[in-house]
């Protein structure tokens, strides 16, 4: 049974509508303190803009005088020179280079969405120069993550003179040294963390690596490759490249690439890749790309797509081929124009995708079961470690995404192969940098390779060192995640009634988008609504409806919350008043737009009355 709000003794007073327990075991708390509510004040009155807006704006950091900049990003405001980043004009002048000589490129790209996006970026950017670009995107199972020798040596043998790398290479030491030693130039577009030793490449641009003070390490690959472009259309503008009959290409024309690879890669939403989101949203409803209209269509997506459109319908499906299928089916599709072939390929990506949500669920269950086998009924263990022989590895980072949002810690899913190797994915929580251990793993010799980021992480690894891995883990990170869990909070941008939540309200909340990791999506409580309805639908969802006291519904969902916390706790209060917190998507059908409310926690009030903030 939920605790009621008022069951714990923590200070009431400070959580929001005195929900200091809520059925996910969270407190509620108001996102702006005594000083952010007077900023969101000053906010609205200078700006003339609806409290709640205000209210949103403040709760994101944004200080007063860049509110009218948040509420329009822009490239041209925000794009800084790309010089900045180190090796970046070596980098664009080997690339310059090699349009004027009409050299052989090759691109050697991820498997992931960012990957896909980035390698048909540069694609587009090098047809438009007059070359026939060589593409490879490694098959994760036989290849694995990165550049590695044997297709170093083939695009060798095809005439490659330049190899460029995009969201990967940094750490590919020895495969990059084998293009040098084949007399392949190499440049390098990644963003992921660097080792002790860095590559020996003609340019190495990557905004983390520890000489760069670009400030720019949180865009996407796909994003960087961008801003190179920028850089290589300033030096072939400078050569004079640029004629009637070979004009300049218009880089915000494909902004579609940008804002896919950025929300799928799950960069966070904040100064350029806001930008690169905001504009890109708006060339997707344009329609215009034949791969991303062909994408859109097998997802059944017929309004305007949103970023959350991108993140769980439109990436999932780029990132089946690199999953289960073949690796260059998304480069393929984001390069393609005629309108059948990108349609037969986008349907081979549907259903790729329909086949990898069975191979994961298949996963998931057995992982689940291992992770609360080893947590016990005590539920004590800093970081979950799951292997299994079968599994696929295409899936497992998934998996471990799964196991990171239901047990609240960092999560692992390893797949084991008959030859005794274990490849797998790990996600990490708020606080906990789960790239830089796997690092230190892979020095300390308990790892054969990895690397990531500090939410993602991937490793390779000898089945018999799986306990040791674990067991290390646990040591090293067990104080940083004690301090993460330990803030188990839910921040709260403000309340309203059912009757207030119109699709208007809705328009005027996302002017503060688009939304997404570094710019959460608004947080809005329902202060002791009523249950009326809740029935299971889908893949384990609860389609709620919500009453006001003055009689007003507002429609309601919980995603994968049946046989979850969340989930009992709705199925327990049928008929009962609960304060709910959740965010807000119009759901448009048939021509008709309702806003649908989206929630992630609820509480049972205290028998008192609650305050709408």
């Amino acid at each position: 049974m939920t605790l009621p709000a008022s069951a714990l003794p923590p200070d009431p007073v400070s959580a929001f509508l005195g929900v200091t327990r809520s059925a996910t075991g969270k407190l509620w708390r108001d996102r702006l303190d005594a000083r952010g509510t007077a900023k969101a004040q000053a906010i609205a009155q200078r700006y003339q803009l609806p409290e709640m807006l205000a209210r949103v704006i403040a709760g994101r950091g944004i200080e007063i005088d860049a509110v009218a900049d948040f509420l329009d990003p822009t490239i041209r405001k925000l794009m800084p020179d790309p010089s900045t980043v180190t090796q970046m004009e070596a980098g664009a002048s080997r690339i310059a280079d090699a349009a004027t000589k009409r050299e052989k490129v090759a691109i050697f790209g991820d498997y992931d969405v960012d990957g896909a996006t980035s390698a048909a970026l540069l694609a587009w950017h090098l047809r438009h120069c007059g070359l026939d670009p060589l593409i490879h995107i490694p098959d994760r199972i036989f290849e694995g993550y990165g550049p590695n020798v044997d297709a170093i040596r083939m695009l060798a043998d095809k005439g490659a003179t330049l190899l460029i790398t995009v969201d990967c290479g940094t750490t590919s030491l020895e495969p990059l040294a084998e293009a040098r030693r084949l007399g392949m130039s190499v440049v390098v577009i990644d963003h992921h963390q660097t080792a002790d030793e860095l590559p020996e490449v003609d340019a190495l641009i990557n905004p983390n690596r520890p000489d760069d003070l670009s400030g720019l390490g949180h865009l996407a690959a796909v994003g960087l490759v961008m801003m190179t472009l920028v850089a290589v259309n300033r030096e072939l503008r400078h050569r004079g490249f640029w004629t009637l009959e070979r004009p300049e290409p218009n880089l915000l024309d494909m902004l579609h690439h940008v804002a896919l690879g950025t929300v799928a890669d799950v960069a966070p939403l904040i100064g350029l890749n806001r930008a690169f989101v905001a504009k890109g949203l708006i060339a997707l409803r344009r329609r215009d790309h034949v791969g991303h209209t062909a994408l859109m269509d097998v997802a059944r997506l017929n309004g305007p797509p949103e970023v959350w459109h991108l993140g769980f319908m439109l990436g999932p499906r780029i990132n089946a081929g690199g999953r289960i299928g073949r690796a260059d089916l998304g480069v393929r599709l984001l390069l393609e124009g005629d309108v059948s072939e990108a349609a037969r390929i986008a349907a081979e990506l549907d259903r790729l995708n329909t086949e990898r949500r069975v191979i994961e669920q298949h996963a998931e269950a057995q992982a689940e079961a291992e992770a609360i086998a080893a947590l016990g009924l005590e539920d004590k263990g800093a970081v979950i470690v799951t292997a299994s022989e079968g599994w696929h590895p295409g899936v497992v980072g998934l998996v471990a995404s799964r196991l990171k949002e239901k047990f609240g810690r960092p999560a692992f899913a390893i797949a084991l192969e008959p030859g005794g190797i274990g490849t797998g994915s790990g996600r990490s929580i708020g606080g906990v940098d789960l790239g830089r251990a796997v690092r230190n793993a892979v020095t300390e010799g308990i790892l054969m390779k990895g690397g990531g980021h500090a939410m993602a992480a991937g490793v390779t690894l000898r089945k018999e060192r799986l306990a040791e891995f674990r067991g290390w883990l646990e040591t090293a990170l067990a104080a940083d995640v004690a301090k993460s869990r330990h803030v188990n909070e839910l921040s709260i941008d403000g309340a309203v009634s059912a009757r207030g939540i119109t699709p208007e309200f809705a328009a005027t909340l996302n002017r503060a988008g688009p939304f997404g990791a570094g710019n959460p999506e608004p947080v809005i409580a329902l202060p002791a609504h009523q249950l009326v309805y809740a029935d299971e639908v889908g893949q384990a969802h609860l389609r709620l409806r919500f009453k006001s006291g003055d009689g007003a519904i507002v429609n309601g969902i919980a995603f994968r919350s049946v046989g979850q916390k969340l989930g009992q706790a709705l199925a327990e209060n049928r008929g009962h008043p609960l304060h709910v917190a959740g965010s807000l998507a119009i759901d448009r059908w048939q021509g008709a737009e309702r806003v649908q409310f989206r929630v992630i926690d609820v509480a049972v009030p205290d028998p008192g009355p609650a305050m709408i903030r």
